[in-house]
């Protein structure tokens, strides 16, 4: 039984991949919308989404898939949307958005097909994006495949190109950042891989998902920082958890 679940694995592990090197092809690292931060202006940026996806106790199968939008810059909440789900596919470190992101996608068109005026305009998610050993997190996956600007935001690190948990410890120490400051993270081959944003006693690890700058995915962070957790996923996080408890 063990060997056929291995052989399965590895052949899910191979169309994943294949896939995963598709879906980064059409990556965008850049500001590709039409709306801004600043609140004067006319296109100011007006609806942020958040998703996240919380587990029933002692049990990684069974979850609730959660996605919330909040107006900006008030930062309440407009739209709440949970989702019983079972999350049936493996969990292969890596390749945790084949596993998750299906459900949020879902989540999404049924908000585009019901209530398409409330659609977010940038989506920040619990997980990584290019931040990633392949530079295909989470944050890229579903911002690819819902085609819409998405940030990730962590509060674990990939070790990956030299960055290391106590290079980052060391980084904090000799900086002396203070709560809102933040510094990017640089790899051995000289690459921009996201950014380390003090917010509590440990850094939170912002990403580009998709169609954003690291600039302007840092700005919005900062701005729906209330606690150590970057609020629109804060939500996401108490409202499946909610919707768990009340199951």
């Amino acid at each position: 039984n063990k060997k056929i679940m291995a052989t399965q694995n590895h052949h899910i592990l191979n169309l994943w991949k294949n896939e995963q090197r598709s879906l980064r092809d059409q990556l965008i690292e850049f500001n590709c919308f039409d709306w801004v931060l600043d609140t004067n202006a006319s296109n100011c940026l007006k609806r942020i989404g958040g998703v996240d996806i919380s587990f029933v106790k002692d049990n990684d199968i069974d979850a609730c898939a959660c996605l919330v939008v909040l107006e900006y810059p008030s930062l309440e909440v407009i739209y709440s949307d949970c989702q019983k789900i079972a999350l049936n596919q493996p969990y292969i470190a890596g390749y945790l958005a084949f596993r998750e992101v299906p459900f949020l996608l879902q989540l999404i068109e049924k908000l585009k097909n019901n209530r398409p005026d409330l659609l977010p305009q940038v989506i920040m998610i619990d997980g990584n994006g290019i931040l990633h050993p392949r530079g295909f997190g989470s944050a890229s996956h579903l911002g690819v495949l819902a085609d819409i600007p998405t940030i990730g935001i962590s509060k674990n690190l990939f070790v990956l190109d030299g960055i290391t948990k106590e290079l980052i410890a060391k980084l904090i120490q000799e900086k002396q950042l203070k709560r809102g400051e933040y510094f990017e993270l640089i790899g051995n081959s000289g690459r921009i891989w996201g950014a380390a944003f003090i917010i509590a006693k440990n850094p939170t690890f912002i990403s580009i998902g998709h169609k954003i700058s690291l600039q302007t995915a840092i700005e919005l962070v900062k701005q729906c920082s209330k606690f150590r957790v970057v609020e629109p996923v804060r939500l996401a996080d108490i409202y499946s958890r909610r919707f768990i408890k009340n199951m």
